[in-house]
């Protein structure tokens, strides 16, 4: 677990809205899940280690498959978040003696994934008889796509206490793409309610799933346009310490590949991975900047800091400081551009513990536990298996 230090580059910072004196309000957790399918299942290994470490998050941002995770953790009562996590992975696990037979003949899921893309996810998204049509036939943005959601509705509405989620015990935040402006929206509960369509919103991956559309307005996957939501907290207002967990799936870096095969599968690596480190390092920079602010402001004579230049140059400035703690699931023998389909259940049992396991690890190590320089203002703690 190493501590990684960039050197900023100037930046022009944001001006804060309200900005919060350092411990004057209690450091939040967040939670910060990708989407990535079947992948999803290492995300509720990792949340199980972190709530019986005895960690809960404050806020909990996903994307897709990661919108999921989150809204089964933020929509229920902790004692319940567990339990209902367990329902819904073992849900949508495939299970087949045929599967596990052709498993042991040809050493990758090639023939499991193909009845998923045959016959669908129970519980989750099946074959959208619209589609045998042809795919010209205009049939609405709304039923345009291989699959239909009906059953993650169904799912998401007897596994999430939406009474819960939105007296805004935990928040949540969702990302979804409108179709019409290609803009990226955040649902979040602690502006509106939340409903399974918003979910549904934030994980209707096309052509594959249908959009799904929210006051009049048709929406995507937000993985579409970025797959690792992290900058909704990092651009928060008013700033808050934090200590953020990111828990993402996608490989940033690989091997070379040799075959269309390898190409295709490193190919959705690079797409999903969605540019989380210049992400994150254009963010450290301006955290700098703004903590370099709050110091030059202490440089200030005391009879000059009523001046009003002085009052909104300061309010430039910050005293926050966020720990990102980012997880990555780790590669397992045999997996190729499918594996976001692998619903196996060896596939899913096997990153399940893998996040369990990475998550007791972190907890036992407490890279946050850490001294910080007092211009550093995100300190980011790489995690690998």
């Amino acid at each position: 677990m190493n501590k990684i230090n960039r050197n900023p580059s100037p930046s022009e910072p944001v001006p804060e809205a309200g900005p919060v004196a350092n411990g004057s309000i209690k450091r939040q957790t967040v939670l910060v899940l990708q989407g990535g399918g079947a992948l999803g299942a290492y995300q509720a290994g990792v949340y199980q280690a972190l709530s019986e470490g005895g960690i809960e998050p404050d806020w909990v941002i996903g994307t897709s498959i990661g919108a999921i995770n989150a809204a089964l953790i933020a929509g229920n009562e902790p004692g319940n978040r567990l339990p209902k996590l367990h329902e819904f992975w073992d849900g949508v696990t495939r299970s087949s003696p045929l599967d596990e037979f052709f498993r042991m003949m040809v050493p990758s899921n090639i023939f499991a994934n193909m009845g998923t893309v045959m016959r669908g996810i129970p519980g989750f998204f099946e074959p959208n008889p619209s589609a045998m049509f042809g795919v010209n036939r205009e049939v609405g943005v709304e039923n345009a796509s291989y699959y239909t959601t009906d059953p993650l509705k169904r799912t998401l509405n007897d596994l999430i206490d939406f009474e819960c989620l939105n007296r805004k015990q935990t928040r949540l935040t969702v990302g979804a793409v409108n179709v019409n402006t290609s803009e990226l929206k955040y649902f979040d509960s602690s502006q509106m309610p939340l409903s399974a369509a918003h979910i549904m919103a934030s994980g209707a991956l096309p052509p594959a799933f249908p959009a799904v559309c929210i006051d009049g307005e048709p929406y995507w996957d937000g993985g579409i346009y970025s797959n690792t939501p992290i900058e909704v907290v990092l651009d928060a207002r008013p700033r808050r310490d934090a200590l953020i967990f990111a828990v993402n799936m996608w490989q940033p870096r690989g091997t070379e590949p040799k075959s269309i095969w390898q190409v295709m599968g490193r190919q959705k690596d690079l797409q999903y991975a969605s540019r989380g480190r210049s992400h994150v390092a254009r963010q450290e920079q301006l955290h700098r900047l703004r903590h370099v602010v709050r110091e030059m402001g202490k440089l200030v004579p005391e009879e000059r800091r009523d001046d009003p230049m002085f009052k909104e140059l300061a309010s430039y400035g910050c005293p926050s400081v966020m720990h990102l703690v980012r997880l990555l699931s780790p590669r397992l023998d045999g997996e190729d551009h499918t594996k976001d389909i692998d619903f196996t259940r060896a596939g899913i049992r096997t990153r399940w513990q893998a996040g369990y396991e990475h998550g007791q690890r972190v907890l036992t190590e407490k890279p946050w536990e850490c001294e910080v320089d007092m211009l550093q203002g995100i300190v980011i703690h790489e995690s690998q298996e």
